[in-house]
């Protein structure tokens, strides 16, 4: 049995159409564990009488008349999960992917008080790696580095695990209201919890990958996923540089950001009118906007050196829990 330091454990199960899998996700979850809220996200399969016929008494069953995403359903277990008092959450998805053997080494971080949130990493094992579905390795490359900018997390990879534990002291922060409601959840927190200046961990946990089918449309994901990081990401930026705090990356994107939209916009201009024409432009008319372009990227250039050697260091949780 794991040491918990009389901290209280929790994991949250979000379950859709998951009859064929949720009764194996539950038989693997320690003894330790001191609750368990399978959230039932409009499944017609069966999948809650499953639940209900658990005679383990840390089994919780929570409902959704309608499916309302993956990101509703952890709001439903983290408000459930907070009500009754408990200190640490667990994100464990019903499709029996995640190990549980993992379980203590996910939340060890929380523990010692290194971190606020720890997320699973499935690109540090290079076996696993290599059982990976190709698509899922190219979606996660290319998801990483705008999700990395779009939080502050610099140093975390596979932003998409949903193997992730949360501390109580920093869940209390969030606005839960404001989490995306569907896929785009596990990034959206990590925005979040780089807005707040939270420490996140990354911990090695290979994937298990069975025959069940993912839900998440490659689609969607390349049409949504980008404008929703850019979209909170300029949210995380004003808040992070401009209402909670002013230094030297506000004055950099002060002056960058104009600087270079001007450049951009005035050659622009000037190179479809010099080709309508015929005529050449300028060398001075070059120059103001080559210049302006040059300095605005090197200061936008300095502004996300800055942003990444600012990385929060200090847990919240020290400073707001026992």
């Amino acid at each position: 049995m794991a040491t918990t330091e009389g901290l209280r454990v929790a994991v949250i199960i979000p379950a859709y159409h998951a009859r064929d899998t949720i009764e194996q996700v539950l038989n693997g979850i320690p003894e330790w564990v001191d609750a368990v809220y399978v959230v039932d996200d409009g499944s017609g399969d069966g999948t809650s009488a499953l639940v209900q016929a658990r005679r383990d008494p840390r089994v919780a069953l929570l409902s959704h008349p309608v499916n309302r995403g993956v990101g509703a359903a952890m709001v439903t277990g983290y408000s459930e999960a907070l009500r009754h008092g408990i200190d640490i959450c667990v994100k464990m998805d019903a499709d029996d992917q995640m190990d549980p053997a993992y379980l203590t080494d996910l939340i060890r971080p929380l523990l010692e008080r290194r971190a606020d949130y720890v997320k699973g990493n499935r690109f540090h094992d290079a076996t696993a790696l290599r059982r990976m579905p190709f698509l899922r390795k190219v979606g996660n490359a290319g998801l990483s580095f705008l999700i990395k900018a779009a939080s502050g997390q610099w140093h975390i990879f596979d932003p998409t695990n949903g193997y992730t534990a949360i501390h109580r002291a920093v869940l209390e922060m969030l606005d839960l209201k404001r989490l995306h409601p569907r896929y785009f959840f596990e990034s959206s927190i990590l925005i979040m919890l780089g807005a707040l200046g939270a420490v996140v961990g990354d911990i090695a946990i290979p994937a298990r990958y069975g025959s069940e089918r993912s839900h998440l449309s490659i689609g969607h994901t390349l049409l949504v996923f980008p404008w929703l990081c850019l979209r909170d990401g300029v949210r995380r930026v004003l808040w992070r540089y401009f209402i909670a705090d002013f230094n030297a990356v506000s004055l950099f994107l002060l002056c960058g950001v104009p600087l270079t939209t001007f450049g951009i916009a005035f050659g622009a201009y000037h190179w479809i009118r010099s080709a309508m024409e015929g005529a050449l432009t300028p060398t001075g008319t070059v120059m103001l906007s080559v210049l302006p372009l040059i300095i605005g990227f090197q200061l936008l250039l300095q502004a996300l050196v800055l942003d990444v050697q600012q990385a929060p260091t200090r847990p919240l949780q020290t400073d707001t829990h026992r």
